[in-house]
């Protein structure tokens, strides 16, 4: 694109998408792969929030505790598939997005960049700092305590949902032949 074309004003902001939403992809790939790798490190992790035994003990609370080996396990296999499967969807996006970079066509790319990125805020939205946080009590455990990591994690995924979502144009419209459509 020449700096007179009419799309040239959505390059830079389609290169930072492009680099977000590619560095997303990066760190749920490297986190899944160290999960798969190396199941044994945070399956303990997950046994130890679910089992509520590091948090202040209330009596009142403990009745959420989950103390089933199996059904421990299974929550960690599923929060591995999920992250998987995040990772494999924000790969294609990043995909799509450079080919869009040379080629127009962001509709595409931004579409899948929303779905793994509603993904990973669901996975650490709604499952690490609701479910973990709040409901498994896991932000009494000084040992066992995610919900550093897990905002971090939603905190960088939501910003590269709003940059992919942002206005294109300078005038505020996306770039011609780009529609949400």
């Amino acid at each position: 694109m020449t700096a007179g074309n009419p799309g040239s004003a959505a390059r830079p902001l389609a290169v930072a998408a492009t680099g977000l939403v590619a560095t997303v992809a990066l760190y749920m790939a490297l986190v899944a792969f160290g999960n798969i790798t190396d199941f044994g490190t945070n399956q303990e992790f997950v046994q130890h929030v679910l089992a509520m035994d590091t948090t202040f003990k209330d009596e009142d609370l403990m009745w959420r505790a989950v103390e089933s080996r199996t059904v421990q396990d299974v929550a960690y296999v599923a929060i591995i598939v999920w992250e998987t499967v995040a990772a494999l969807v924000l790969i294609a996006a990043s995909v799509r997005w450079a080919v869009a970079l040379r080629g127009g066509g962001f509709a595409r790319a931004r579409r899948t960049a929303s779905l793994g990125l509603l993904m990973v805020l669901l996975l650490f939205g709604a499952g690490f700092i609701a479910v973990g946080g709040e409901w498994f009590a896991m932000w009494q455990s000084e040992d066992w305590n995610g919900l550093d990591a897990a905002t971090r994690n939603f905190l960088v995924a939501g910003l590269a949902l709003v940059v992919v979502h942002l206005p294109a144009g300078e005038d505020g419209r996306r770039a011609p032949g780009d529609s949400t459509r």
